[in-house]
């Protein structure tokens, strides 16, 4: 049985999906899936090896991990390199999952391992 705080973490990310997503497609390689994701931002610091702190903001995408099946694969974990459509206002915007420096490109968004943060960065632009 989930404690408490696991339950309210389930119904807070049901909400989160329900009320605060938009449809985007996840593609790796010729496979893909539309999913419900969240829109979000990371800004990270990375210092360049001279002294200089370097600021790099990501697009995020905050996706319900159970969401993400790509092709055969019954579970996927987000790799560097694969691509997030998101359309907006007639546009399709794509973006590319990465992360600066030797930061990985998602991460787990809260304790239960229940929603992936994808750390992405825009590509490119086309008609929708």
């Amino acid at each position: 049985m989930a404690d408490l705080l696991e339950q309210a973490a389930d119904w807070l990310d049901g909400m989160r999906k329900t009320h605060l997503s938009r449809p985007v497609t996840y593609q790796r390689g010729d496979d893909s899936v539309e999913v419900a994701a969240t829109i979000g931002r990371t800004v990270f610091e990375i210092d360049d090896g001279s002294g200089a702190v370097v600021q790099w903001e990501s697009r995020d995408f905050l996706i319900a991990a159970a969401d993400l099946v790509i092709g055969d694969r019954p579970v996927t974990l987000p790799q560097p390199g694969d691509r997030i459509s998101e359309t907006q206002d007639g546009k399709v915007y794509v973006y590319e999952a990465m992360a600066p420096g030797k930061e990985p490109c998602w991460r787990y968004s809260g304790p239960y391992r229940r929603t992936l943060r994808v750390h992405t960065k825009q590509v490119g632009t086309e008609d929708g």
